[in-house]
């Protein structure tokens, strides 16, 4: 071989080696980076929250869409304490006259789905009151929950079982039964909620999955995905995850049913973990990506917040958990939040994932902020124990 090839050879193995060197550090840097710093994370909330603050006037209803985002805006308070987020709930509060539906004729109140003043037992009309909870936790004036009070006294004076009907209902009020027995001591409201929920079971849950259908319509091999397999909508599976977290938070560890909610929430965090896309986020059909390809952020933000959850509670181990938790906040910090604070890929109200339905960087609800705020606020309580 001439002499000058060994020479080609050796500026080659230098050039090789070199990139080799600095792609190591790269990926060192991007390992380094996964792990956000706590004020980064303070700084994004403060972000997201902000502009959609400066964007919406806290006076619109009480309705679900509303209330899921001031659950976030409630999570995003207690870790920034800032004062502007805890007026804007009060405000909303206030503008609601701390109430959901509006009706006073019990005589008239349905708990079908309905967005009348009448339908003051239908579930998203109630998650208004985890906030007003809330509130009243920081502030105990007996008005903030009166009506909160007399709503789900007067439903659990039924002899009806079958109120949580959907998938959305078990984030919608499963923690208000938890945090109304933290504020009043009744045990009827732990009695309640474990009959409730296992009446949603019956009719949503797969065990072979562990996953939950959004509703009884949804169940195979009734309803199929467009190939043909079981259709599970990401966000429906968001709100149980997100809303067994919350009820594990509050449930008294004595708790007869402590271990059936465990249960259940390990079951269908085993199966999320499962269904995760590589990019980090879940398809909108968890189990048949093809049925509605590309990301969506509030089934991605609920998940990672009850994972996260889960990991900070010692009820998920961290090793085999964390790795999905870093790819899901790798995404919602990279691809759904756009710089000017906007949260989108949200997919828009609606019950199942939808072929064809078109969601991208301008997708963004209320809804899907509030999951945002949830995730990064949890991410935080992370941050701030390791």
């Amino acid at each position: 071989m001439p002499p000058y090839k060994h020479l080609l050879s050796a500026a080659f193995l230098a050039i090789v080696t070199g990139l080799l060197s600095a792609g190591c550090a790269t990926s060192n840097t991007h390992a380094k980076a996964a792990q956000p710093q706590k004020e980064e994370v303070v700084a994004l909330i403060t972000k997201v929250n902000d502009h959609w603050q400066a964007t919406h006037p806290p006076q619109v209803w009480s309705f679900w869409d509303a209330a899921a985002y001031q659950t976030g805006n409630m999570a995003a308070y207690a870790v920034t304490k800032n004062e502007k987020y805890r007026q804007y709930a009060e405000a909303w509060a206030e503008h609601n006259q701390w109430k959901g539906a509006t009706s006073d004729d019990k005589a008239t109140w349905k708990y079908k789905y309905g967005e009348t003043a009448d339908h003051v037992l239908f579930g998203d009309w109630q998650i208004c009151f985890q906030t007003y909870i809330d509130l009243y936790n920081l502030k105990p004036e007996p008005r903030r929950i009166a009506r909160a009070r007399e709503v789900m006294e007067y439903e659990m004076s039924t002899d009806r079982s079958d109120y949580w009907w959907w998938a959305d209902g078990l984030y919608m009020v499963m923690p208000v039964m938890t945090k109304l027995y933290k504020v009043t001591n009744n045990p009827q409201y732990l009695t309640k909620l474990h009959e409730y929920f296992s009446y949603a079971n019956s009719i949503m849950h797969d065990p072979e999955m562990g996953l939950y259908y959004r509703d009884a319509k949804y169940v195979y091999p009734q309803h199929k995905s467009v190939n043909g397999k079981k259709d599970f909508w990401a966000r429906g599976d968001g709100w149980v995850l997100a809303g067994l977290a919350k009820v594990l938070q509050d449930l008294p560890p004595d708790d007869p049913h402590r271990a059936d909610y465990l249960s259940k929430y390990r079951g269908l965090a085993a199966a999320i973990k499962q269904a995760q896309r590589p990019e980090g986020y879940w398809t909108r059909s968890l189990l048949d990506p093809e049925h509605a390809p590309g990301p969506e952020t509030s089934g991605t933000a609920f998940y990672t917040y009850g994972l996260l959850w889960g990991i900070n509670h010692g009820v998920l181990d961290k090793k085999d958990y964390l790795p999905t938790v870093q790819r899901a906040w790798h995404y919602l910090t990279t691809t759904a939040l756009q710089p000017d604070g906007t949260v989108g890929y949200v997919q828009p109200i609606g019950e199942k994932a939808i072929p064809g339905q078109v969601v991208d960087q301008n997708s963004t609800t209320n809804f899907g902020v509030g999951a945002f705020l949830l995730a990064a606020s949890e991410m935080y309580h992370y941050l701030d124990k390791n």
